[in-house]
């Protein structure tokens, strides 16, 4: 496993939305986290597992998924990844144990 995690950028913010590009490599992980407030993200390219309360979600390109607010998950890269996630402009991404 890759120890640095995904990188994230801002790709556009609007009056109430903004966008997130997410890439990286596959073995890359993001450690547990909560967005703020709901979020959606959507696979551009590879595939990636969220795991969310004990369960995990394998995503593969042009697949969704609605993350609630606050609920803790990671994120894991399995094939080469570049996805798009959109929240409100307020919401944030926190760490749990950083």
């Amino acid at each position: 496993m890759i120890e640095s995690p995904p990188q994230m950028a801002i790709l556009h913010t609007g009056k109430l939305l903004k966008v997130l590009q997410v890439t990286g490599i596959a073995g890359m992980r993001m450690p547990e986290h909560i967005s703020t407030k709901e979020a959606v993200i959507i696979i551009q390219k590879g595939s990636a597992v969220i795991t969310m309360k004990g369960n995990d979600y394998l995503l593969q390109k042009h697949e969704s998924m609605i993350i609630p607010g606050g609920e803790k998950h990671t994120l894991r890269i399995t094939e080469d990844f570049q996805a798009h996630v959109i929240m409100e402009t307020d919401s944030q991404i926190k760490f749990i144990n950083s």
